[in-house]
């Protein structure tokens, strides 16, 4: 496994928001956008595991920011697959306004932040083939918490490669009450927001998850 040095890639990951407009979605100079995420950026090397390894699916954090600063509609089409250039869509599945309903269960436990960083992460593809519903009940079991639209957004946007045929992932952290769960795949050389029903398994679809949240205070 690879072990980063967490400043670094903390900066990385801002900057690399800044490329991809985020600022500007956020109606935020690219200033006002630093200086908002600037008090993670010690957090960054208190998150523990420091190992990353995008392409078996485990990322030590990610700095994500949440719809409450940029809409998911337009966070979609800022990601892209490795060596791609088509942007992220979100399917024709989520009728006008639903995306709006999926919103963080309470066992997510969000900060009450327009960012913070999720630690400890992983896509699940052990959960490929099981049914979403278990896959939920296990991950809870054992302490771990489920990921919300905007973290898995944040993951691809970060991190690309960890969006690989056969190992796409549920969102199992943001629901809409009803049997709807949301999920990223890939369609058409490029990452898609969909949703899956709750009983129905594919082979090609995880369950990702993490081990915690950090905020600034």
């Amino acid at each position: 496994m690879t072990t980063i040095d967490a400043a670094a890639e903390f900066d990385r990951q801002v900057h690399n928001l800044i490329e991809r407009e985020y600022p500007a979605m956020a109606g935020l100079t690219s200033e006002h956008f630093q200086s908002l995420v600037a008090p993670l950026r010690a957090l960054a090397g208190t998150t523990g595991n420091l190992t990353c390894e995008p392409g078996t699916g485990r990322l030590a954090f990610v700095l994500v920011v949440t719809r409450q600063v940029v809409p998911i509609e337009q966070m979609m089409p800022r990601a892209t697959l490795p060596r791609k250039a088509r942007p992220g869509v979100v399917d024709h599945s989520f009728e006008p306004g639903s995306l709006e309903r999926f919103v963080a269960i309470a066992e997510t436990e969000l900060p009450d932040q327009p960012v913070y960083l999720l630690v400890d992460i992983e896509r699940g593809e052990e959960f490929c083939g099981a049914v979403p519903r278990d896959a939920v009940d296990t991950i809870t079991g054992r302490g771990r918490t489920l990921l919300t639209i905007e973290e898995g957004i944040a993951m691809i946007t970060q991190f690309p490669e960890i969006l690989a045929k056969n190992t796409c992932f549920s969102l199992g952290g943001s629901r809409s009450g009803d049997r709807r769960g949301p999920a990223l795949w890939i369609s058409q050389n490029a990452p898609k927001l969909g949703w899956c029903w709750e009983r129905n398994p594919h082979t090609w679809l995880g369950m990702g998850f993490a081990g915690d949240r950090r905020a600034a205070a």
